[in-house]
């Protein structure tokens, strides 16, 4: 089981009409402020934000209650000028609790409608989360290969197949910046994760490191997951067998 939370700038569009014309600047500060502000405030409670769209972004949040939600909500309500909505979701896989949490606020559900908080009442504490940490194996190969844009132009490739590949089995992924992607996973199967590397490799060329972490929190899964990468490079630095995928569980 994991908990998903959705935060939603909500009447977007209209508000951003009453900046005028010459806005995006404005916006682009905005975004960029918002997400820093809810990593750092979900992060102090063992939390992991992960920017989905600009004006919406996805936080695992195993083990928070709705009064956690409340008070990180209050602290954002001051700080920024918008409105914001929160939707909690748990479900057996990261898709299904993302789900639950959009079905909660399109029908309206309120766990405190005062603060603009949506979904079902929480039930037990959410379980175990599951984190793959992948990145390309060779970045710095790749990039003296490429100019910068054809660079950017192939992580977009390389998220769109992990983003359809990993989604048909009820995971989210992630683009975390650079080389850098999270997949929201439950339970991941080794041999599935190979496939996806070898559809990458035949189809581009392009080799991944994969790391995986599982914990009862965002947090802690995610560094699990790091410290998976940092083994497979260290193994293949001291000359040991080669490693793509190795797992650290909690």
């Amino acid at each position: 089981m994991i908990q998903l939370t959705i935060i939603k700038i909500t009447g977007y569009g209209p508000w951003t009409l009453t900046l005028g014309s010459d806005r995006e600047h404005r916006l682009q500060m905005l975004q960029a402020s918002l997400y820093k502000e809810i990593q750092d405030l979900f992060s102090q409670k063992n939390c992991l934000a992960f920017p989905n769209r600009f004006d919406e972004i996805f936080v695992i949040t195993n083990g928070l209650s709705v009064d956690d939600h409340v008070e990180i909500q209050k602290h954002l309500v001051k700080s920024f000028e918008l409105g914001l909505s929160m939707s909690i979701g748990q479900g057996k896989t990261p898709f299904e609790a993302s789900s639950n949490a959009d079905t909660a606020r399109r029908s309206n559900t309120g766990l405190s409608r005062d603060h603009n908080i949506f979904g079902l009442p929480l039930g037990k504490d959410a379980d175990l989360v599951q984190i793959i940490h992948m990145d390309v194996d060779g970045s710095t190969s790749v990039s003296a290969k490429k100019s910068p844009y054809e660079v950017s132009s192939l992580i977009i490739k390389l998220y769109s197949e992990m983003s359809e590949f990993f989604l048909k089995r009820n995971s989210l992924a992630f683009f975390m910046g650079g080389d850098n992607f999270m997949i929201l996973s439950s339970g991941a199967n080794k041999d599935e994760i190979t496939k996806f590397l070898e559809i990458v490799k035949q189809k581009y060329d392009i080799s991944f490191n994969c790391g995986i972490g599982t914990a009862k929190t965002g947090r802690d899964a995610a560094k699990l997951a790091t410290q998976s990468l940092d083994k497979i490079r260290e193994l293949r630095d001291s000359g040991k067998k080669d490693t793509r995928i190795l797992e650290i569980t909690c």
